[in-house]
């Protein structure tokens, strides 16, 4: 099968409110587009640099997503050529609920740094929750 060299029409777009890491959005951003029929096997992405000066990151986070999903046989890199869609589909109810921790996760952290507390702060909140937990 011939891989398809026009980088497909999907819009990235990063929630920097989220709490949710940029390279984690990236990835569920993908899965999703596969999920739901957007992105096809042998589907080319942007490149790593390319993506990240659309989305104003650092390259390394395009990266690291990249990485990610090649691990996971998502998507496979192709040296010179570039990266595209694998045929690996990931799992409808991951994906799910990847996306229904980050609806919970989101409000929760978006309301703690706004009344003030930092980043840290919640990351140690949340660590100290789940200590007194069997998680």
């Amino acid at each position: 099968m011939a891989a398809r060299t026009q980088p497909p029409a999907l819009s990235f777009r990063l929630d920097p409110k989220s709490g949710v890491p940029y390279y984690k959005q990236i990835i569920l951003q993908v899965e999703l587009a596969i999920a739901g029929g957007r992105l096809s096997t042998g589907d080319q992405l942007p490149t790593v640099r390319a993506l990240a000066v659309e989305l104003k990151i650092n390259p390394n986070t395009v990266a690291r997503a990249y990485n990610e999903m090649e691990i996971r046989s998502i998507v496979t890199t192709q040296q010179g050529t570039g990266t595209f869609v694998g045929t690996q589909r990931p799992a409808l109810q991951e994906i799910e609920r990847e996306k229904a921790l980050e609806e919970l996760v989101r409000p929760f952290v978006n309301r703690a740094l706004e009344s003030g507390f930092s980043g840290a702060e919640v990351i140690q909140a949340v660590r100290d929750a789940l200590s007194g937990t069997d998680a």
